[in-house]
């Protein structure tokens, strides 16, 4: 189905929604940079390991982006409900896809260059389990969701106890997670900072206040986005009559993930493998727990096939992973199958589109 959005039926719009969407990117290229360099002298001035700073800190913060667009789009988006729960569900789902497929094989092409098709990506190992031993559970519990009947008190109260199983999961991580901190902070783990504060440039002092100011923007800057892409896409599934749930699938991760590709990307370069692993592996946990709750609890929460497969391929491409951190390492060959993954889903949904079943 083709969404009808009245406000962005004239060409003259077109600019202005192709504009909001690359100002939007360039914001967030730069916001990625501004808070990854915060977040690595807040870490080596708290004296926690790279684990907690990339699964914890990055994930959560970088993820904030993604986590407000769904949430704008139920609570305040258009005046479209059946769009809003289009592009809250694209978004919810599409997240997790994007970063367990396309954002670890660009971190492995990031890494290419470096280390060869077979070299290691060497993450600390543990916090890697941890954390997609989480994603995997809680995403699986979030698909097995969508079976859940619709409306009904039964639906209901089947969607809603998931919702809550979801919430409690990622507490429980937290706890794990920091628990873990110290030991690994011993062990030559912790988080250190390559340069200087960014804003330290113009005078001001290396210190906690300016580190947390500095870190205020990043954030503020990735978030200001998160609106403006709702009515973006809202406006793009009529120009490019694709149904608002596919855009969202794949327009908005792409574009809302950059935080964490980009700060992946960059501490890949510098060989901060733990940090851009758990930047990732920390924000999949995120997204497969606390964004899956608030879907099944605020919108329909149907088994559409666009949600299907996005929810198949983000399994099988996180087990993938899983198994390779177990039996021997995760090496940059291993990223392609996740790179085929976003291929599959891309071809995928074309063919959904084609067929008129998206």
């Amino acid at each position: 189905m083709i969404v009808d959005c009245p406000r962005f039926r004239r060409p003259r719009h077109e600019t202005m929604i192709w504009l909001l969407l690359v100002t939007s990117l360039l914001l967030i290229l730069f916001a990625a940079e501004l808070f990854t360099n915060a977040l690595e002298h807040l870490g080596q001035r708290l004296r926690i390991s790279e684990g907690v700073t990339g699964s914890l800190f990055a994930a959560v913060g970088t993820a904030m982006p993604e986590t407000m667009v769904p949430v704008l789009a139920v609570v305040a988006g258009t005046d479209n409900a059946e769009v809003n729960h289009a592009i809250g569900t694209g978004a919810i789902i599409g997240a997790p896809l994007m970063l367990a497929t396309l954002a670890f094989f660009l971190m492995g092409m990031a890494a290419l260059r470096q280390r060869g098709l077979h070299g290691p990506i060497a993450p600390e190992p543990s916090g890697v389990k941890r954390d997609l031993d989480f994603f995997l559970v809680a995403f699986i519990l979030a698909g097995l969701g969508l079976l859940a009947p619709a409306g009904g008190t039964v639906g209901g109260l089947i969607r809603g106890s998931l919702a809550i199983v979801l919430v409690l999961l990622y507490l429980y991580y937290i706890v794990q997670t920091l628990r873990s901190s110290d030991a690994l902070v011993q062990d030559g783990h912790g988080t250190s900072a390559d340069g200087i504060l960014y804003i330290g440039r113009i005078g001001l002092p290396d210190a906690m206040p300016v580190i947390l100011l500095q870190l205020a923007l990043g954030l503020g800057l990735l978030v200001g986005g998160a609106k403006g892409f709702i009515n973006a896409v809202e406006g793009l599934s009529v120009l490019l009559a694709v149904p608002a749930l596919i855009l969202s699938l794949l327009i908005i991760p792409v574009a809302t993930e950059l935080p964490e590709k980009v700060n992946s990307i960059l501490w890949i370069r510098r060989r901060k493998d733990t940090l851009a692993v758990g930047n990732l592996t920390g924000a999949m946990v995120f997204q497969g727990t606390l964004l899956p709750a608030l879907g099944l609890l605020s919108t329909p929460w149907r088994a559409r096939p666009s949600v299907v497969l996005a929810v198949m391929l983000t399994v099988v491409s996180a087990a993938w992973l899983r198994w390779h951190v177990r039996h021997g390492g995760v090496r940059i060959h291993h990223l392609l199958l996740n790179g085929l993954c976003y291929l599959t889903y891309l071809a995928g949904a074309a063919w959904l589109i084609k067929q008129g079943v998206a």
